[in-house]
């Protein structure tokens, strides 16, 4: 579905823009989904709306038939990049799983400041923003997806989060989309 509102507790979750994920292999050019999620977490901020920024450490324990990377991770690695201009009253999660909701107190911290509604960029979009998508729909939470800042490693993959996966969990849009909504959300 299309974007249609926003709610007025509506909140922007940044995913695994860190150091270590931003200088992988991804299908779109990083730095314009960047500055993208950039633009959307100044508009956000500039509206005193929560910005959830959030980062991965490692992944959840459990056989899978891919190999997964062993060993500590390079010095920064879960490092949030500098562009995201982190500020005091962002709420900041390091998760451990795919899903920014599993292990951790992010629900709680949305709830307590009346947030209805996510906005969702970052990457990757088939594992990290769809897996908080799918998270923050079973909270109840509205979801927004802002598809023009995200990527994935796979192009198959993000295309077939966008097109099949997204649309049913909740609204996409472009990040520009959201923006010009913000000063317009529902009472």
């Amino acid at each position: 579905m299309a974007l249609t509102m926003l709610d007025p507790k509506t909140a922007l979750i940044v995913v695994d823009l860190q150091k270590g994920v931003v200088g992988l292999p991804l299908v779109h050019p990083i730095d314009a989904v960047i500055a993208r999620a950039c633009a959307l977490a100044d508009a956000f901020r500039a509206r005193g709306l929560p910005v959830a920024l959030v980062n991965v450490v490692g992944g959840a324990p459990g056989r899978t038939e891919q190999p997964r990377p062993t060993g500590p991770r390079p010095e920064g690695w879960s490092d949030l990049i500098p562009e995201l201009n982190r500020q005091p009253d962002d709420i900041v999660v390091t998760k451990r799983t795919w899903g920014a909701f599993a292990s951790t107190d992010l629900e709680a911290q949305l709830k307590a400041r009346g947030v209805t509604q996510v906005a969702i960029a970052g990457v990757a979009t088939a594992t990290g923003v769809e897996s908080t998508a799918r998270q923050a729909y079973e909270q109840g939470f509205n979801v927004t997806l802002a598809i023009d800042a995200m990527t994935d490693r796979r192009p198959e993959a993000h295309d077939y989060s966008i097109s099949n996966i997204f649309p049913r969990l909740g609204e996409t849009g472009t990040s520009q989309d959201i923006i010009d909504l913000l000063p317009k959300r529902s009472a």
